[in-house]
């Protein structure tokens, strides 16, 4: 995908994510009958304003679309005249203020709701949870799984795709679970029950293909070495390959599959392969030097180039399940909450160190999803969506002053002791809230300019 229609994917969340959450502060505000004098979308320089309304709100776009915010009439930002200071934010009772600042977050929440709402009555598709080979004196091993079992179920949930499984089980081995009641049915269609043990991955495992460690793998398909795509500026494009190439052959030894296309270039970082290839009857001899790029710790080749796969052959793979509204509606709901339930889990664990601090992504990484999945198409795009919504609205919950979590906090002390916090105390407690703000900002942006100097 071009950079430039990454940006413009990125953008397009961005705007409506914050959109959202600005709207629910300023509707708010408005049933509480507090005055707003601008919505933003944006932060620094006006890119367009318009002001609106009885009370002329100012409606502005700015140049950094890094945020937004609502401003209110407040005491605390300037002077209100005598006959609106019933109208100013900081005359409300704590509960209007309470409410007002909750319900960026809680608009978050319910953006999410209607996105996975809108997913399910489209219908999810997914890669059925069909296992590969089983790595020996693994966990999985030790389990009792088999190649081409079919997870079934994990604990008392239902599961029909990859994605389910591999969440619920990320869920697991975060609390170390030792253990899990997995389902699965053989080839045979025998349904077993088996207990794995998740107590042996580290916090760098799981950040890793924690799958992977525990001894799983996706069921591959037998895929002839036949090329569907060529990136451009790849190592494949500068070797001469093209789409249909049917490659036979590397450094002499025959080619049959794509696995061993995958393993011989992955194997092979740097060093210059010997490609004998078919094209329209006629036999090519090519020679291809695979880019080195890093992956964790270790260095692989990567040539560019993806395969051909029939489509009935994929279409075994997959499945797809759609709700009516109403169901749809009950579940979008229940999705919300398990995945808030679960990022602000992953942030606790992050805190205790059971989770690797790299897991933390930055805007750089946000863009690079928002993408990959509009690339994969509207149903992607949509869970992209609602998973950032979901991100946000927690994050912005997190009781840390300059946050709506901060301010949140102040007012819940407020109801407890009868009276707003000495202004000395809210004012350190500001200052504390940027310092950690701007730290996590850094530390988001460095992992992201490490995952980007590894791909």
């Amino acid at each position: 995908m071009t950079v430039l229609a990454t940006i413009f994917a990125f953008v397009i969340a961005l705007g409506l994510l914050i959109t959202f959450h600005e709207l629910g502060h300023y509707l708010a505000a408005r049933w509480c009958g507090v005055k707003v004098l601008r919505f933003s979308l944006g932060f620094g320089q006006p890119l367009f304003k318009k002001r609106l309304g009885n009370d002329q709100t100012e409606w502005v776009v700015a140049a950094i679309p890094l945020g937004g915010y609502v401003k209110m009439l407040d005491e605390h930002e300037g002077q209100v005249p005598a006959g609106e200071r019933h109208r100013a934010f900081n005359h409300q009772p704590v509960s209007r203020r309470f409410a007002i600042v909750a319900a960026g977050p809680v608009a978050n929440f319910l953006l999410a709701i209607l996105l996975y709402w809108l997913l399910f009555i489209l219908g999810v598709s997914g890669v059925k949870p069909i296992l590969g080979e089983i790595e020996p004196a693994t966990p999985a091993a030790v389990a009792g799984f088999r190649s081409g079992d079919t997870i079934t179920g994990i604990g008392d949930q239902p599961i029909t795709t990859w994605q389910e499984a591999r969440l619920l089980l990320l869920d697991n081995a975060v609390d170390k679970n030792a253990d899990v009641r997995i389902t699965v049915t053989g080839e045979s269609g025998i349904s077993r029950q088996l207990r794995f043990d998740l107590s042996s991955l580290g916090a760098e495992d799981i950040e890793k293909d924690f799958l992977g460690k525990l001894g799983l793998s996706a069921y591959q398909p037998i895929i002839a070495p036949v090329i569907d795509q060529v990136m451009a500026g790849g190592a494949a494009e500068h070797a001469g390959l093209e789409t249909g190439d049917r490659i036979v052959a590397i450094n002499g030894k025959g080619i049959t599959t794509w696995e061993e296309v995958v393993t011989v270039i992955r194997s092979s970082p740097g060093r210059i392969l010997l490609i004998e290839a078919i094209r329209d009857g006629q036999e090519l001899d090519l020679s291809l030097q695979p880019e080195a790029v890093s992956e964790g710790s270790t260095e692989i080749g990567k040539a560019g180039i993806t395969p051909k796969i029939e489509h009935a052959l994929l279409e075994g793979l997959l499945v797809k399940t759609s709700y009516p509204p109403a169901m749809a509606l009950a579940k979008a709901a229940t999705k919300t909450w398990e995945m808030s339930y679960f990022t602000l889990r992953m942030l606790g664990k992050m805190v205790t160190g059971d989770v690797s601090l790299k897991n933390i992504s930055g805007p750089i990484t946000i863009a690079n999803y928002a993408g990959q999945s509009a690339q994969m198409g509207l149903a992607a795009y949509l869970g992209f969506l609602a998973l950032i919504s979901i991100s946000l609205g927690v994050l912005n919950l997190l009781p840390i002053p300059v946050l709506d979590g901060g301010h949140l906090m102040y007012y819940l002390i407020e109801m407890v002791r009868g009276a707003p916090l000495p202004e000395r105390i809210m004012y350190i407690g500001h200052q504390i809230g940027v310092v950690l703000l701007v730290t996590l900002m850094i530390f988001a942006i460095h992992n992201d300019l490490l995952r980007l100097v590894s791909e």
